[in-house]
């Protein structure tokens, strides 16, 4: 397969001198177009830093990050922010959903910036709205509906511009096991059907084995990578926890 994504000797350093801390240290991995792949490891282990830095939400001290030709580290900050609205989506754990908008006008909002043409908005809601299952609510506001909806109308949002790359930030930490379930299934649906490119960093081994394949980091570093082949989810969740047993298992209290 094509490579969208490389990283190459990816560091994150904070602070100074003796009190510097190595939050990322030699990171190398591509990412193909296609591809689900979800980040995990134990709090402290750098899957909030390392997605952050890819995001080109903060900036790695060492190390190369290019999307296609784009080389990230060395763009600048006005080119980077036009790049990350054009290039990337963005799913996490709060909704960011626009209270005194529509769930639709929320949706569109990129859009709309963007100053796309009406129609192929309108086109462009119609389809997504109803992959994700959210069509019948989309004249109401974020408050009149369920987290599972917020959080299906923001996975809405993030991909409504064809992104070439969906950055997932525990996307299914506030929802219960029954809207998480919905999400995920239909991530992987808008993944296998239409090649939507997905990193998503979790604690949580269920929602992992939604992937293709997961990357592992202990004290930011990549301790291991697991591939899913051939096995069906429930085989992979198995394996997903096994690693994390190994390692000392994740946890929802991810700040770094």
């Amino acid at each position: 397969m094509e490579t969208l994504l490389s990283v190459k000797e990816v560091g994150k350093v904070y602070g100074k001198g003796t009190s510097s801390f190595d939050a990322l240290r030699h990171i190398s991995f591509d990412i193909d177009y296609g591809e689900f792949v979800g980040v995990m490891g134990p709090s402290g282990s750098g899957k909030s830093t390392l997605l952050n830095v890819l995001a080109t939400i903060d900036k790695p001290s060492s190390g190369e990050i290019h999307l296609e030709e784009n080389n990230l580290v060395q763009m600048k900050e006005g080119k980077l922010a036009d790049f990350r609205k054009k290039h990337l989506g963005f799913i996490f754990q709060e909704y960011n959903l626009l209270d005194s908008l529509t769930v639709k006008e929320n949706i569109l909002l990129p859009l709309a910036i963007a100053k796309k043409k009406v129609k192929d908005i309108e086109e462009t809601i119609d389809k997504i709205v109803k992959a994700f299952g959210i069509d019948y609510i989309i004249d109401q506001y974020p408050y009149q509906i369920s987290g599972g909806q917020k959080q299906r109308a923001a996975a809405c949002r993030a991909l409504i511009t064809n992104p070439k790359l969906v950055f997932a930030d525990e996307p299914t930490g506030a929802l219960d096991s029954k809207s998480a379930k919905s999400l995920l299934e239909t991530l992987r649906s808008m993944n296998d059907d239409h090649e939507t490119t997905i990193m998503m960093v979790t604690h949580d081994a269920f929602a992992a084995s939604f992937c293709r394949r997961i990357l592992f980091l202990k004290d930011g570093e990549i301790f291991k990578e697991i591939f899913r082949g051939s096995q069906s989810r429930e085989q992979f969740y198995q394996s997903i926890l096994e690693e994390l047993a190994q390692m000392g298992g994740g946890d929802n209290h991810d700040t770094v």
